[in-house]
């Protein structure tokens, strides 16, 4: 792949008891970076800049059907020139057409930034698993802290019920047939997104809503995402 915010491949090179992947210096991970630049993270700006290349490596990663599936602050490399580019690229995998069914041991994801589809044993999923996980990445800038926290697959799932609501066939067609046992969860209302992630602009909450839509079909896609009013004052920038 061949893009300014996706990581270079530089050489391989295999000495016959280990593979070597060189890769272009890039000087910070997003989580490194949030932890050691508290004012700077949370500028407002600087978080929008960084959102924008992080869809932008994205969109063009789903354009050459690669899925990431392991998107999270540590997975984003940042540069002295508040470059973003998105690395690791273990757990990608290419769609298939049509899409196939992953095996249920496939490791996809670190677990406060997998998608609920994934966490409800769902076998047959593509690009909205990567842009759940952006939209948490993007709530995590805002609020310094991770926004979904579970420690195990159910305590995560309750996490995210929680705070997005518990889905059904109304709000996401199918997902009984995703899980059989959703009846067993406590009913929870979505929660306001916007006392959830303060300071963030209206547009932003608008934006991290579209991605953290808990129906995969209804969620923004990365190339929408782009175009969204959030990022106005960026495109129109000289």
């Amino acid at each position: 792949m061949d893009h300014s915010n996706v990581i270079r491949l530089l050489d391989v090179v295999d000495n016959d008891k280990a593979l070597h992947l060189v890769l272009e210096y890039m000087d910070v991970d997003l989580k490194k970076f949030m932890a050691s630049s508290p004012d700077i993270a949370k500028n407002q700006q600087v978080i929008k800049s960084l959102m924008h290349q992080l869809l932008d490596g994205l969109a063009y990663c789903h354009s050459q059907k690669i899925l990431h599936r392991d998107l999270k602050p540590q997975n984003l490399l940042i540069d002295c020139k508040s470059i973003l580019k998105l690395a690791d690229f273990g757990s990608a995998r290419e769609i298939g057409v049509p899409l196939h069914r992953y095996t249920e041991g496939e490791m996809v994801a670190s677990l406060w930034y997998m998608a609920p589809e994934l966490l409800l044993g769902s076998r047959k999923y593509s690009t909205p698993v990567d842009i759940w996980s952006a939209g948490c990445v993007f709530a995590e800038m805002v609020i310094q802290q991770p926004l979904f926290t579970g420690y195990t697959e159910l305590t995560q799932v309750i996490k995210i019920f929680s705070i997005m609501g518990k889905p059904n066939e109304e709000t996401w067609p199918g997902v009984t047939l995703i899980c059989d046992f959703l009846d067993a969860f406590v009913r929870n209302e979505p929660q306001n997104l916007a006392e959830l992630v303060l300071g963030l602009e209206p547009a932003g909450v608008d934006l991290l809503s579209k991605m953290l839509c808990m129906n995969p079909e209804g969620r923004i896609t990365a190339s929408e995402a782009l175009e969204h009013p959030y990022f106005d004052d960026i495109l129109e920038s000289p």
